[in-house]
Formats: structure tokens, sequence, C-alpha cells
């Protein structure tokens, strides 16, 4: 007999999320995933998400920080999953159960989406389905990774990539981020930013960004940078050069391009065009603006040149984005 998966609000009727758990559970990657997805979010509607844990080798079953851990139902549940989310790993020399492989090889060819977080990506790699794709894992583990799989494309440098229905995150913090991108993916900008308020967390980071700075930004600097940031952000319509950037910053130009890509990952434009593509699908999604008004809105001045940076960043025309996104209540 099916196990039916327990649901996070009562009637809910979207998407079935669930989270495999094995013996020396990942604590906090797990947490993420359900905080993101398990959490009762009524205001969303009965098209939010489902969310179940399932047990994916015999018990007892622990957690890091001696807990105990009872499941919503066994592997059985993956065959239901709308998105399975492997939250870490017991490490990655550990083998992976054949029969969680071939379910989640299963669920992949139905239609489902394998997500995972950090080591997580062991278990996906395991299935054969990362190879010849990009991938992520957390920069300690990226060696090993290639090293075992040499047929996956493993990116140390980036927070989250999806491919194909597959998508890796690299360490604890950027699942976080893979899970808002999920959830903007599926209901939208403003869904996206109403979890990432209640979780008091930034609303987007691109899954491009670096995953960690080489040599920490010295106090004042980073102060001067982060006033910076807000006031781009709240004017992207204006002409952000790098010598105006600088000046409102207080530095040099040169200093200010060093400190500037410490701090972000990016060099000043390739950030600013980030925010102006991800403010303009904002207003995309969410106004009646034309393509014209939202180009110039977010200080991309013409519509050729917003066009240019979503088929760069997207892969698709601002238009096809909005077809694709645009209005959307908060149901799938």
């Amino acid at each position: 007999m099916k196990t039916k998966a327990k649901t996070a609000v009562r009637g809910a009727q979207g998407p079935l999320v669930v989270a495999p758990i094995y013996d020396g559970l990942c604590t906090f990657e797990f947490a993420i995933v359900a905080e993101v997805f398990g959490l009762a979010r009524p205001e969303m509607g009965s098209g939010w998400y489902r969310f179940a844990s399932a047990a994916v080798e015999p018990g007892p079953l622990r957690a890091h920080g001696g807990l105990t851990v009872s499941t919503d139902g066994g592997i059985e549940l993956l065959d239901q999953a709308d998105l399975i989310v492997m939250a870490g790993w017991k490490g990655a020399q550990v083998p992976v159960p054949d029969e969680l492989t071939r379910r989640l090889k299963k669920a992949w060819k139905r239609g489902a989406r394998l997500a995972s977080i950090c080591s997580g990506a062991f278990v996906l790699a395991a299935t054969g389905l990362l190879d010849g794709r990009r991938a992520a894992t957390h920069w300690r583990y990226a060696k090993t990774l290639r090293e075992t799989h040499p047929g996956i494309e493993v990116d140390d440098s980036v927070l989250y990539v999806e491919e194909d229905r597959v998508l890796t995150s690299a360490g604890s913090a950027a699942g976080i981020d893979l899970m808002l991108h999920i959830v903007r993916s599926d209901f939208g900008t403003e869904a996206a930013n109403s979890v990432a308020r209640r979780l008091v967390m930034p609303a987007h980071r691109s899954g491009g960004q670096a995953q960690f700075i080489e040599r920490p930004v010295p106090a004042d600097g980073g102060s001067r940078l982060a006033e910076l940031l807000e006031q781009v952000r709240a004017d992207l319509r204006a002409p952000w050069t790098v010598p105006r950037m600088a000046g409102a910053a207080a530095m040099s130009p040169r200093s200010f391009l060093r400190r500037f890509t410490e701090a972000t990952g990016q060099p000043p434009g390739q950030w600013l065009t980030g925010e102006r593509v991800e403010e303009a699908k904002r207003l995309l999604e969410a106004s009646q603006a034309s393509v014209e008004q939202v180009a110039d809105a977010v200080g991309f001045g013409s519509v050729q040149a917003l066009r240019h940076h979503f088929q760069a960043q997207l892969g698709l025309s601002p238009r096809g984005y909005r077809d694709a996104f645009g209005n959307r209540s908060g149901a799938r």
C-alpha cells in the first residue's frame, strides 16, 4: 500500500517535496528544506507545496546534534515526489544505497526534479544523472567530486547550478539560495520574497555569485560598500559608472574595484547588470509596465539592451519571460 505524504497545509494541492532521511542526517541542511517547503504558509493558498520526509534506510535514524528522527514514510515516498531534495550526505566516500539511486533515477525519468545541498551532490552523482552536466558542491568537496566522478563538470565557484531538472548547490547556506530559486521559479518573485522575509534572508543571490571571499573587506570599507549597494539598488535607472560608484563609496577607482570584487565576488559592471535583470524580472512579473518602460526603469535604456541581457542570463526574451512568469498570484 502506498504511503500518503502528510501535507504542510491542510488541503494543499501543490507540488510534493520529499526529503530523503538517512542515518547521520545533516541537521542544518534538512532544516533548510523543511523550513522552506514544510512550514505552513496559508497565505500562499492551496497550491503551495506539500512536504514529506522519507526514510531511505532502516532505523533508528539519527541526525547531527544527538537527535533521533522519525519520518512521514519510507523510501516509496520518492515515487510520488515532484521534487526530491537531498539535504547533504554522510560523507564523500560513503557508498550510496542502490535502492536510493534507483528510485532517484526513476523519479527523474518520470519528470520529477532532483536537488542537492552541499555533500548531497555525491548522492545525485551516484545516479549518473550529473554526468555531462555542470554541478555545484561545497568548495571543500569539489576536488573529491571531480576525482570520483570525472564525467561531471564540477563548478566550485558558484552558489548553485540548474541543468535539466537537476539542481545542485554549494555549502549549507547556499542551499537556502537554491531553495528560494526553486520557489521563485515555481511561484514567482513575490512568493520567494515573502519566504525570504520570514527567513530574514536576502531575497535573491544569483547562482553565479562566488561561494566565498578570499580576503575580508576592512570594516570601514565594508560599511561604505554596503551603503553603496543599497544606494544603487534604490536607483538602478541612474548611470552608475565605476568612477561614480567609487566616489559614492569615498574610494579611489582602483581601490573600489579591488574591494568591490572582494566583497561581492563580481566586478561592478557584472553585479550591476545582475541587479538590473533581477529588478526587470520583478517588474515583468508584477506590473503592467511595457517592456520599454521596464528597460528604462532599471537603467538599461533600451529594449535591445534589456533583451540582450535577458537572453544571456535567462535564455528568454523579456516578453517570453513575462509570458512564462507574469501575473502570478501564489499558485503554480
